[in-house]
C-alpha cells in the first residue's frame, strides 16, 4: 500500500472501502454488523459472528449480510451488533451470546419480532 501524504489520500481509501461494502450488499434484505473490536472480541464477538453465519446458513438464510465493525462505543454491553432491515429502524443488540444470536436470527431476521429484552438502542448510532 502507498504511503498516504495527505487527508485527501486517506478519504479516497474510505470510499472506496466503502463502495465494496455496497457491493457485498447487493440483492440483500438486510444487513446484520458484529462489532470486533478489542473490547467485543474480548466479550466473545468472534463466537457471536460465528453463531450468526452457522444460524443464517443452517436456515438457507442468504439474502442478509454479515459484516464486521470497529467498536460501536458500547462497550459495557458487549458483545454488540446492529441489525438493519430494509424499511425498518435499526436495532443494535447487547449481551449477544451465541445463544442469543441464534435467538436473534429466528425471532428477528425470520419471524420480524425484534428481542426486546436484548435491545440496547433503537434507531442509529
Amino acid at each position: 500500500m502507498p504511503k498516504l501524504k495527505s487527508l485527501e489520500d486517506l478519504m479516497k481509501i474510505k470510499e472506496k472501502a466503502l463502495e465494496n461494502l455496497k457491493v457485498r450488499e447487493v440483492g440483500k434484505r438486510g444487513k446484520i454488523t458484529v462489532a470486533m473490536g478489542t473490547c467485543g472480541i474480548a466479550a466473545g464477538a468472534k463466537e457471536t459472528l460465528k453463531a450468526i453465519v452457522d444460524a443464517l446458513a443452517s436456515r438457507k438464510v442468504d439474502d442478509i449480510a454479515v459484516v464486521q465493525s470497529g467498536c460501536m462505543g458500547l462497550c459495557e454491553v458487549e458483545p454488540t451488533i446492529k441489525v438493519e432491515i430494509e424499511g425498518q429502524e435499526p436495532i443494535i443488540y447487547g449481551h449477544v451470546t451465541p445463544e442469543n444470536a441464534e435467538r436473534i436470527v429466528e425471532e428477528h431476521i425470520l419471524k420480524g419480532n425484534i428481542v426486546e429484552d436484548l435491545v440496547v438502542k433503537k434507531g442509529e448510532v
